[in-house]
């Protein structure tokens, strides 16, 4: 079970990041997340699963809970992966500068959106 980066905050910074994207529903088989291009978005994954990529061998398997997308903003770099929806998704969806914004907002959500890149990053 994948852990969700919303546990490290209180209900109310939870309801606060949750309300701070747009919710959308996205089809099986549909790439949110291409290798290689501008971070521009990151995603949180409400329900469903994503298959995460690296030259098209599955190095993950994440789902609700997990954020896809937030390693190359936080790192201020190109996406290093390839996200793949395994099952229909809902997810919210964050432009780079709303969740820039988000972890200034609440602080422990920072924390927690660093502590997730760097655990990928060290997973490479």
């Amino acid at each position: 079970m994948t852990e969700s980066i919303l546990d490290a905050l209180g209900p109310a910074d939870a309801e606060r990041v949750l309300a701070g994207g747009r919710a959308l529903t996205l089809p099986q088989g549909w790439s949110p997340i291409a290798a290689g291009t501008p971070a521009d978005k990151a995603y949180l994954i409400t329900e469903g699963e994503v298959s995460v990529r690296k030259g098209g061998v599955e190095i993950a398997t994440l789902g609700p809970g997990a954020v896809v997308g937030e390693t190359a903003i936080v790192n201020r770099t190109l996406r290093s992966a390839t996200v793949v929806a395994l099952t229909p998704l809902k997810v919210v969806h964050f432009t780079s500068e709303r969740i820039e914004e988000l972890a200034d907002e609440i602080p422990a959500f920072g924390a927690a959106l660093r502590a997730a890149a760097a655990g990928r990053v060290a997973g490479d």
